[in-house]
Formats: structure tokens, sequence, C-alpha cells
């Protein structure tokens, strides 16, 4: 049988044509890979937010990705979940209104990974009654008698789920358990608190301070039939004797009691988009939006005033 002999010149027109091939694959991969590049600026990243504390951090991310190539996917849970979470391996990035105890930040370190602690804001844990109700002032005295289940004036207290940070922060500031308790009572949801308290006009909410001082749309209505306590600090405490609105000049001037500092926790190992994303926050501009946001920055922006030796007349 007589074999088919190929011509050379077509064995190396073949070759070329294969080789071509494999170069123009190669090139579209690395466009596709540094498409998808994160960097400090640009890419795609996961970010977990204590749902206290969600409406000031969605906000950050409106603006940051509006100026830059970025897209970061907010997931909004509890504090105890978001902790789980980091010590999991399911997130590496978190915005919460605590530092991770040496104990749990021993899992980063042990996988040699050096985080970056952002300071950001401050809000504060604040209590909420139906503006039905003239009394606008309640005694740090009487809350912490009711979380030991002590005599107070206070018949209950409410709050948004057990496992929230302000739950953490109120048991932590009372020095008890958390341990169910006679008269506290949990819902699921900052929501679920506003619209109660908007219901009965003898219950106290305990919430956030974001949700109340930049609420989301859905919750404004809501907000507007609320009045947000003015509080007295425990006796024997620094200025127990007057009552302090949760505000900015009082959170800057350490007047209310119940201030929370809020973080970005970036357990990446490398610098990405939460790197980025972090210094954002701490700049300029994200400190505009803290301070839009009716809670206090770490640095309060400068304002330019320019005076004229003239009054322009019409």
């Amino acid at each position: 049988m007589k074999k088919t002999l190929i011509p050379t010149y077509l064995k190396v027109i073949a070759v070329l044509i294969v080789s071509f091939s494999i170069v123009l694959a190669c090139k579209d991969k690395l466009n596709a890979d540094s498409n998808n590049q994160e960097t400090i600026l640009t890419g795609e990243m996961n970010l977990f937010v204590d749902q206290t504390v969600e409406s000031l951090v969605q906000g950050q991310i409106d603006v940051f990705e509006s100026q830059y190539k970025a897209k970061i996917h907010l997931t909004a849970k509890t504090e105890s979940e978001i902790v789980n979470d980091l010590l999991s391996g399911k997130t590496n990035m978190a915005v919460l209104t605590r530092r991770l105890t040496q104990e749990e930040e021993n899992y980063f370190h042990n996988k040699k990974v050096i985080p970056r602690i952002s300071h950001f804001a401050s809000d504060a844990v604040v209590f909420i009654r139906n503006k039905s109700n003239k009394d606008s002032l309640i005694d740090l005295q009487d809350v912490y008698d009711l979380l030991h289940e002590k005599p107070s004036s206070l018949k209950s207290l409410v709050f948004e789920n057990p496992n929230s940070s302000v739950v953490t922060y109120m048991n932590r500031w009372a020095q008890v358990s958390n341990k169910k308790k006679n008269n506290i009572y949990s819902l699921n949801s900052t929501k679920e608190v506003m619209e109660f308290v908007a219901n009965n006009p003898d219950a106290v909410g305990v919430i956030g301070m974001d949700a109340v001082a930049e609420p989301f749309p859905e919750l404004q209505s809501l907000a507007e039939n609320l009045n947000i306590l003015a509080v007295k600090n425990v006796k024997n405490k620094m200025s127990s004797d007057l009552y302090y609105k949760p505000n900015q000049a009082n959170l800057g001037k350490g007047l209310y009691p119940l201030k929370r500092s809020i973080y970005v926790l970036n357990y990446q190992g490398f610098a990405g988009l939460g790197t980025g994303f972090a210094s954002f926050v701490v700049g300029d501009i994200g400190q505009r939006i803290v301070l839009k946001s009716n809670l206090l920055p770490i640095t309060i922006p400068e304002r330019n005033i320019n005076i004229r030796k003239e009054i322009n007349k019409k």
C-alpha cells in the first residue's frame, strides 16, 4: 500500500498555525486575568458588615464604586455570625464595632496573616421611645438594674437580636452574661424593634445609632415617629448629673456614655481592594460621608472659608 507523504512546507505551516493559536489563547487568558485581577482600586471583594452600621457602610461603598472600577458585595450579618465567618475562612474583610480579641486573632497569626485594622468612625448605642410618650429621658442606672434583674423604674427593654453587637456591648457594659433575663426581649432586626416601639408607647428599644441617624429610605417613616432618648450616666460616673443626647458633639467630647468605635478589619494578607477601601473610608471623602451620616468621624474634614473684602452688589 502506497503511503501519502505530506510535504514539508505543509507541516511547517501546520506547526505555525498551532503555535499561533496557543499564543493567542495565552494572550486572551492573560488579558482576562488582568481584567479580573484585584488591586487596591479595582476588582471585586466580599465585605461582611455588622448590620447595626449597614447604612453607613453602604454609603461609603456607593461613593467608592462611583470613583473606581471596583465592586464590593456587602453582606449584613450579626456580630457573632461575622466573627464566626472570619474564623472559619468564609471571609477576610469585615466591618465591626469592635476589634477581634487576642484569642480570635491567633487564628490569623497562626496563618502568618498580618491584620490591618482601620478605625474610621464612632457611633453609639441609643434608646428609642414612641413620640407619643412625653418622657424623652432615660437613666442608665435603671438600665443597669434591669439588666441585673433588680428593681427598676423601667418595665422592659427590647433589643434587635440576641447575637447583635448592641446586645454584646450592653452585656459587657453592665458586666452580665448573655443568658435570658426577665423583662429583656429580643426581636430579629432593627426594623422590627422600630416597628414594635412605634406601635407600643411604653416600650423602650435599644439599637445602634446608625439606624436612626441616617436611616434607610424604608425606615424613614418609622424613624420620624420615634424619639432618641437623652441619657443620664450611672451614679459616680463622669457627668452623671446631666442627660446627654447621642449626637456628634457629645460623642466627640466624650459626654455620651455608650459610644462605640467602628472598624474595617482587613485580613486579606495582601495589598488588595480591602486596603484601598480602608484607605478611602479614613480619607477625606470617607470622613465627610461619616460626618454627613450624623456619626462621628475620626478626623474632622477641613472647611475652606473664603473671606472677601467686598460684597458683590447686583
